[in-house]
């Protein structure tokens, strides 16, 4: 069957100069390009070794489009690293003297790769530093960058080359993904699962056949199952799925990483169960993403509840304060495992070395969930990550900010202590028996794209991030929050760093309803934002961000700030601030026997209206989380005590916009689940 093809309308971003094809058939793909960069004081080696490459490059096969070129000094050396998105190897000369007089060639691979970690790094060796001993000399974390080496005396431009060009090839492998493409080409017929038999069953439809144009008949005929053996398996990867997988624990900086289809979600309560037997004590940031509450309750672990820090007057709430959480370590040595959010759906991350190292101090496991940070790796302003700081376990959903699908998700370990067969048994007790090989093939190509080309889009993101800031501001009606004013008083001396990809909007000024400009910008500017709080808006700049869209955005922001001017001021609604969120106070028994108790629904009003009385020293078996701003409440096993009661009730009468998930909606009156007065529960003594 013919199918036409669409004209692809491509607005790229392009340098100045360069051609654009405005309606094409199918939009150019530029070649790649790979440049090495040789770091000499030796001006004729540099000529022979830049010469060389190149020429070689010009005559053998090169894909990846290696060109040669040389600096004579440090400085210059880490400027061009530092400005050069599309830089992926450096050639450091440790035999010549006059190396900018900066230091030693081992210091420059210590900067270099603290700089930019996914770059290769290959050392020049003099002619008497060919053994053991010359390569001793860059032991530790110098010798940890080293890729590789060369002897300077024995200049071979297409050896060289071939060497190269197969780091570069190794770095932007897709194991997977080519395997993938490979097996689809091969046009098996399938007698095998899904049954939509790569997307046959839509053909001739008159009800859904439209579904095989909008998907794809690419995608369908990639959606398989494990009954194809070339593909590995998910679960038992020793294939194309591990090879995959090792060059994502190399690209950001785990001992192993593994692949994961269903999100952070699941990756948190794989780590949790690895970790946590029954009655373990976890200590915890009550912010964190419910999905931990919910690993609580199936890991029967003890939690300690740790608060949250809260700006009142945005609804913002951020890092537990650091004091609170050292106290924690040292009131809890026993404590299996420390979980913290960094960074947070607002971008606040926490100053993580100190704290990880305290909790190590006592033998306790730090796991981070960086769902909202998979990309720091890849740009130095972005940096330390959590893998950096010490964490054991990282959990990121790579779908959010790098190229990954929706779902796709990614869980990075450097526990010395690791079980692998334990994490194993976990994560298969979790994960789907027919995972979706389109996600596993993006979580492929995003890792490529983050090693290959993350440091010149992200450098890209953080200079549209700036503008817009700049401009946001200067509409008068609209202003992007800075860090100070993000953070609440008793975390500021913390060194919370903000990842300033994440733009949270104040719209106080505006006279605009949160809603109403989210659904404005919808409807009217095409324009849809990540989130919105009773007076703020958020905005993600990630990889995908072009000038384009950065110029609609500010266009539709422009507009309007003219339109809030122009209202009367009796019209401009003050936006409410939210209910303070009460303080966690304690648990009458373990989370998860309170949720498995079959309990009973009382009311949260009473007959006249009012807080329902009989719910207080209640014990709640469900987690009612308000959204925003998605903190529970009430955890499993909680006593429900007269704050919780009025700030669930408050939330219900001036917070429309807010969805209160965990209470039974019973004919329109809202019930919360409690245990009854003679269902038992064991003693557990009060959280921090």
């Amino acid at each position: 069957m013919h199918r036409a093809k669409l004209a692809s309308f491509a607005f790229p971003d392009r340098p100045a100069g360069d051609a654009m094809s405005v309606i094409a058939p199918q939009a150019a793909v530029p070649r790649p390009v790979s440049r090495v960069l040789v770091v000499s004081g030796d001006a004729a080696l540099t000529e022979q070794i830049v010469r060389g490459l190149n020429a070689t490059a010009q005559r053998l096969d090169n894909p990846h489009g290696l060109v040669a070129l040389a600096v004579a000094q440090v400085d210059q050396a880490l400027a061009r690293v530092g400005s050069d998105g599309e830089l992926q190897v450096v050639l450091i000369d440790d035999g010549a003297a006059d190396l900018a007089g900066s230091g030693p060639a081992a210091d420059l691979a210590v900067q270099l790769a603290a700089l930019r970690p996914e770059l290769s790094l290959y050392r020049l060796l003099p002619a008497d530093a060919g053994g053991s001993s010359g390569r001793r000399a860059f032991d530790g974390v110098a010798g940890e960058a080293i890729a590789g080496w060369f002897d300077r005396g024995e200049v071979d431009p297409v050896g060289w080359f071939r060497i190269l060009a197969a780091e570069v090839a190794e770095k932007a492998a897709t194991p997977f993904y080519d395997r993938l493409k490979a097996y689809v080409a091969l046009a098996k017929d399938s007698w095998h699962t899904p049954g939509h038999a790569g997307g046959d069953a839509y053909l001739g439809s008159p009800w859904v056949a439209d579904f095989h144009d909008f998907v794809g008949e690419e995608l369908l005929r990639a959606d398989l199952s494990v009954s194809v053996p070339m593909l590995d398996s998910l679960l038992h990867p020793g294939g194309v799925i591990a090879q995959a997988q090792q060059l994502a624990a190399r690209a950001f900086g785990a001992r192993r990483t593994y692949f994961v289809t269903n999100g952070s979600s699941t990756s948190n309560k794989v780590i949790c169960q690895t970790l946590l037997a029954p009655g373990d004590t976890l200590l915890l940031d009550r912010n964190c993403h419910k999905s931990v509450h919910h690993a609580v309750i199936l890991s029967g672990a003890r939690p300690v509840y740790l608060d949250s820090s809260v700006q009142p007057h945005l609804g913002l709430f951020g890092p537990v304060p650091q004091v609170r959480l050292l106290q924690a370590i040292e009131a809890h040595p026993q404590a299996r495992a420390l979980i913290l959010t960094s960074c947070t759906y607002d971008g606040l991350r926490y100053d993580l070395a100190p704290i990880v190292a305290a909790a190590h101090a006592r033998g306790i496991k730090v796991v981070v969930d960086e769902a909202w940070y998979a990309h720091a790796r890849f740009h130095p302003e972005l940096r330390p990550t959590a893998l950096e700081c010490g964490a054991d376990y990282v959990t990121q959903s790579t779908h959010k900010v790098l190229s990954a699908f929706s779902q796709a998700a990614m869980i990075h370990v450097n526990d010395p202590d690791f079980d692998a067969h334990l994490f194993r048994e976990n994560f298969n007790m979790h994960a789907s028996t027919s995972p979706q090989y389109a996600l596993i093939a993006s979580l492929d190509v995003a890792r490529r794209q983050a090693v290959m080309e993350g440091w010149r889009l992200l450098d890209r993101s953080l200079r549209f991030a700036a503008e817009l800031r700049e401009q946001i501001d200067a509409t008068g009606a609209f202003r992007v929050l800075t860090l100070d004013e993000l953070l609440a008083d008793e975390v500021r001396g913390d060194g919370i760093r903000l990842d300033p990809t994440k733009l949270t909007i104040d719209i106080g000024a505006s006279g605009w309803n949160a809603d109403e400009l989210a659904r404005v910008l919808l409807e009217r500017h095409n324009i849809q934002i990540e989130k919105a709080t009773h007076r703020t808006l958020t905005l993600l700049v990630t990889m995908g961000t072009t000038r384009s869209k950065v110029s609609r955005l500010m266009d539709a922001m422009q507009r309007l700030a003219r339109e809030a001017r122009s209202r009367a001021p009796a019209s401009r609604p003050v936006p409410r601030r939210l209910p303070e969120l009460p303080h966690f106070n304690r648990l009458a028994c373990l989370p998860r026997d309170a949720f498995y108790e079959a309990g009973e629904r009382l009311p949260l009003l009473d007959d006249s209206g009012q807080p329902n009385a009989a719910l207080i020293d209640r014990v709640c078996c469900d987690q009612i989380v308000p959204y925003p701003p998605g903190i529970p409440v009430l955890v499993p096993g909680q006593v429900i005590d007269v704050a919780a009661l009025t700030y669930l009730v408050r939330l219900l009468r001036t917070q429309q916009a807010t969805d209160l998930h965990g209470l039974a909606d019973v004919d329109g009156e809202r019930q919360l689940r409690v245990l009854r007065r003679e269902e038992a529960a064991p003693g557990l003594a009060p959280a921090v």
